[in-house]
C-alpha cells in the first residue's frame, strides 16, 4: 500500500462526548455491560438470545428511556439497544437492572459495525427515534438516515419487518422522504411523501417532551420493503 495515499475517513453520524458519568452508571458499565454486550462478530441470535423470539434493534437508544420500557412491556420478544457514549449507556444499564430485564442486550459501538455482524433477515423491527439532525447544511452529510443505513437495514430486516422513525426537525423530515424515495426497494407504509400515525409502543421520552414543550411538530415514518 502506497503510504503517500490518503486514508479514506469514514463519515461518522455521531461525535463522542462523553459528558459526566456517575458512580452508578460506571459501575453499570464495568459489571453489567459483559453480561448484556450483544456479541461482535456473527452470531446467530439464538446462540445469543438461547430462544427464538422477535428481534428489534434501536438505533441510538440513549439513556434507554424508550428501549427499556418497551422491553419490559414485551417479555416475549428480544431487544438491542445500540448506543455509543458511555453515560448513556451506563444509565440504560441502570434501567435494565431496575426493571431486571433479562430479554435486552447493548451494543456500545457505531451501528454500521452492528449491522455489518448480524446475519441476514435477524431483525423484525428497527427504532429510530430523534436522530441528531446535524441540521447545517455542511454537516448533513453525518446524517444517520441515508442510502448506506437503508441497505444494511435491508439485508439483516426480515420479511414483513418495519423500520420506525421519528423525528421533531421538519428540514430532517423532508430529508428522510427523499431519502426513502430514492432507496431502492423500500415505500413509505403512509404512502409516498405522508406521515404516519405516531408509534403506540413508543415511550414519550424527555427528547419529545421538550419537542412539544418548544411547539415543534413529531413527524413519524414507518418503512418497509416491496
Amino acid at each position: 500500500m502506497n503510504a503517500d495515499l490518503p486514508k479514506h475517513r469514514e463519515v461518522r453520524s455521531f461525535v463522542r462526548r462523553e459528558g459526566r458519568i456517575t458512580q452508578g452508571q460506571r459501575r453499570a458499565l464495568q459489571e453489567q455491560l459483559p453480561q448484556r454486550e450483544w456479541p461482535t462478530g456473527t452470531p446467530l441470535p439464538l446462540a445469543v438470545t438461547g430462544r427464538r423470539a422477535p428481534l428489534t434493534l434501536e438505533i441510538g437508544a440513549g439513556d434507554g428511556e424508550n428501549i427499556a420500557a418497551v422491553a419490559a412491556a414485551r417479555p416475549a420478544e428480544d431487544f438491542i439497544a445500540c448506543e455509543v457514549h458511555g453515560p448513556g449507556v451506563g444509565h440504560l444499564l441502570l434501567r435494565a437492572e431496575t426493571f431486571g430485564l433479562t430479554n435486552l442486550w447493548v451494543a456500545q459501538r457505531d451501528v454500521n459495525e452492528l449491522l455489518a455482524g448480524l446475519p441476514n433477515a435477524a431483525l423484525s423491527s428497527v427504532y429510530l427515534f430523534f436522530p441528531d439532525p446535524w441540521p447545517k447544511k455542511r454537516h448533513q452529510k453525518r446524517r444517520i438516515f441515508q442510502a448506506d443505513l437503508l441497505n444494511a437495514l435491508a439485508r439483516t430486516l426480515a420479511r414483513h419487518g418495519c423500520v420506525f422513525v421519528a423525528t421533531d426537525c421538519a428540514d430532517y423530515a423532508r430529508w428522510m422522504l427523499e431519502q426513502i424515495a430514492a432507496a431502492p426497494g423500500w415505500y413509505n407504509l403512509a404512502g409516498a411523501g405522508l406521515c404516519a400515525p405516531r408509534l403506540r409502543r413508543r415511550e414519550v421520552t424527555k427528547f419529545e417532551r421538550k419537542a412539544l414543550r418548544e411547539g415543534r411538530s413529531i413527524f413519524d415514518f414507518v418503512l418497509a420493503l416491496r
